[in-house]
């Protein structure tokens, strides 16, 4: 399935249905406590790009940098958290995963 561009809650929940895996489906990686606290849509503005991995879009990333929430600049997460604008080296994809059988609270 492509999504040429998120324009409405229709696209946006095609999207989110897109099958990553035979567990995980878009919508498990667009989930942001940053956009979730400041109101911010954390989804792909180019969503037609081949989807491989968590997602940052870049309002939230650049809203996470300023906060001091742990973000890179935007242009460092080029090609990483915000995997649909590639750095100098093309595209690329980073995931940040947890675990639960490991995940202790301290």
């Amino acid at each position: 399935m492509t999504i040429k561009k998120v324009s409405s809650i229709a696209k946006l929940e095609d999207l989110g249905r897109i099958q990553l895996s035979k567990s995980f489906f878009m919508r498990d990686f667009l989930y942001s406590e940053i956009a979730n606290w400041y109101g911010v849509p954390n989804f792909p503005e180019h969503p037609d790009i081949a989807i491989r991995s968590a997602y940052r879009s870049p309002s939230v990333n650049q809203l996470g940098n300023e906060k001091g929430h742990n973000c890179a600049s935007n242009e460092k997460n080029f090609a990483s958290h915000i995997w649909d604008y590639p750095d100098e080296k093309g595209y690329g994809a980073t995931t940040c995963i947890v675990i639960p059988s490991f995940f202790r609270a301290i």
